[in-house]
């Protein structure tokens, strides 16, 4: 029988009878079952349609009825109920084809939601694929488990597509190299790409490597899993890096004891794994110690719980040489323990980042303790805070806070950070070349502007003097320079020296009006001046941005 388009809209009816309850009593949001006498006879009805009615072998159309469950649910929704399930559901099929695709595709094994988007668009008929029945019939009689053949497809649809005799010689062929029939039959299933192409030589070298070391076919099979998708140049190339790297004679030990570090995920976590551990410094034959140390966790698990406890590092602000050294002296460690957040362990430890990094370096071993699920306690005090207390008054004191213990009060709430740090960011504002005297007045006018980094203190200086040609005493002048962003500042001016070269601007307004203005004021007093002002002022702004 040819193709035959059948519309997707509702078919008329073509008999008349009372609605049965059957499909609200089998499928109602209670969840109750089919029962098994209506679902023999559903099958049955799909079986004698499948066979007689469409001329599929009576083989694949037993499979088809039997293996399709959710595809009969649907189907019984549709018919109405006369004079039992069977006859009804002959009935219906008798003036309403089906899409035999859907249950072919179920009775492999595949999901609703997993053969959907792989039916074919214009056919309903098995029949109309010649290729797909032929490839199929061929890897059942090969020995291939009818519902494992639906991840086949799923996998690689192409093994469906092979001309006629095809997909036969290329299984003859990996017969012909010495792997016997059953043990191919699930290597298909697990790694279907090996009947794409040519023989797949690096499967073939993966096998010899590993019949090598000792381990033959049935244990190869035991180790592999449906769930993965097995890349065996990948898995050849781990191999070999292996031998490479001279850990030749601990390789089958490795192996025996940890498969998953080849097998999951075809070895590529694993290569991913040492060359972060090589970029460290790790040596080989440490990497490959630490392999033999392997707990019993997931090879995916291991390198994640690396690569998290590496960010947690770094976001707590530790140098880089000092994650290198944990890193490389704690491997397992770091890939056994699945760190909590580090704004949660900052807060539980109650600690600032600088005393955790030091804390950590000084033990690591305290890392396992702050897994994800466990109850971290708050660090013991290390008395840090009382001796920043005294450096933090000697600085008010010497700035002169000293006279008024309202103001002194007040200092300790504007100013933020330790005593040693407000000390060596008042040095640098020093140290680019203004008087102590000048910073301290400076600091007593603008407070905010010690409570940021030395290295931010810098920039912004930098910037003043060297980009934008301002001298050192504008800050003595306009100290509150040092608050706003470098963004708001380069943007101002830029904006300020174009109206200035347009002759729209005062040619010696203050860099202390130019920065602190609110921007309605600046759009007021300045960029509307000129017509083109707010389009100019637009672009700046979204140059900036681009820029930061």
């Amino acid at each position: 029988m040819g193709s035959l388009h059948i519309p997707q809209s509702q078919n008329p009816r073509l008999y008349t009878t009372e609605r049965s309850v059957l499909s609200q009593r089998c499928y109602g949001e209670d969840g109750v079952r089919i029962p098994r006498a209506t679902l023999k006879e559903a099958q049955t009805a799909l079986l004698e349609y499948l066979h007689s009615t469409r001329s599929i072998q009576f083989v694949d159309a037993e499979n088809m009825s039997k293996n399709s469950p959710h595809f009969l649910r649907k189907l019984l929704k549709k018919v109405e109920i006369v004079k039992g399930v069977r006859r009804s559901m002959s009935r219906f099929l008798r003036y309403h084809p089906i899409n035999e695709f859907e249950p072919f595709f179920e009775s492999l094994g595949l999901k609703p939601c997993e053969y959907t988007p792989l039916l074919p668009r214009d056919l309903m008929f098995l029949s109309d694929d010649c290729l797909l029945l032929e490839n199929y019939r061929v890897l059942c009689e090969f020995g291939v488990e009818r519902n494992k053949i639906g991840q086949i497809y799923k996998k690689a649809v192409q093994v469906f597509r092979h001309d006629f005799g095809v997909l036969l010689l290329k299984l003859q062929a990996y017969q012909k190299l010495g792997l016997s029939q059953p043990f191919m039959a699930k290597i298909i299933v697990y790694s279907p790409h090996v009947l794409i192409g040519d023989i797949d030589i690096k499967f073939i070298k993966v096998l010899e490597i590993l019949n090598g070391l000792g381990f033959d076919h049935a244990w190869i099979k035991e180790h592999l899993s449906e769930k993965e998708f097995y890349n065996w140049s990948m898995i050849f190339r781990v191999l070999k890096f292996f031998r490479e790297m001279g850990c030749s004679s601990e390789l089958g030990g490795l192996i025996s004891q940890h498969p998953r570090l080849l097998f999951e995920g075809s070895g590529g976590r694993v290569l991913s794994l040492i060359a972060f551990l090589l970029k460290f410094g790790l040596p080989m034959d440490r990497i490959s110690s630490m392999f033999l140390q392997f707990r019993e966790i997931q090879v995916s698990h291991f390198v994640s719980n690396i690569f998290r406890c590496f960010l947690f590092f770094q976001e707590i602000e530790m140098e880089v040489d000092e994650i290198g050294k944990i890193v490389c002296s704690y491997p397992i460690l770091l890939g056994s323990c699945t760190l909590k957040k580090t704004s949660s362990l900052l807060h539980d430890l109650n600690v600032g980042k600088k005393r955790l990094c030091k804390y950590i370096q000084e033990n690591p071993q305290e890392l396992s303790k702050w897994g994800m699920g466990t109850r971290v306690r708050p660090l013991p005090d290390s008395g840090e805070g009382v001796e920043s207390q005294k450096l933090k008054t000697k600085f008010f004191l010497d700035l002169g806070y000293g006279e008024n213990p309202n103001m002194l009060k007040k200092a300790f709430k504007v100013f933020r950070g330790r005593g040693g740090e407000l000390q060596e960011r008042f040095d640098t504002i020093v140290n680019a070349g203004l008087d102590q005297e000048d910073v301290s007045k400076m600091v007593r006018v603008s407070p905010q502007i010690l409570n940021q980094s030395k290295a931010i203190i810098q920039s912004k200086i930098d910037i003043l003097v060297n980009e934008l040609g301002f001298p050192l005493s504008s800050l003595i002048l306009f100290p509150s320079y040092l608050s706003y962003t470098t963004q708001r500042v380069r943007l101002r001016l830029a904006m300020y020296n174009w109206l200035k070269d347009q002759g729209q601007a005062e040619p010696d307004l203050a860099l202390s009006t130019i920065i602190s203005w609110s921007d309605k004021i600046f759009l007021s007093q300045c960029v509307n001046n000129h017509p083109s002002g707010p389009q100019v002022w637009e672009d700046l702004k979204a140059e900036f941005t681009r820029d930061k």
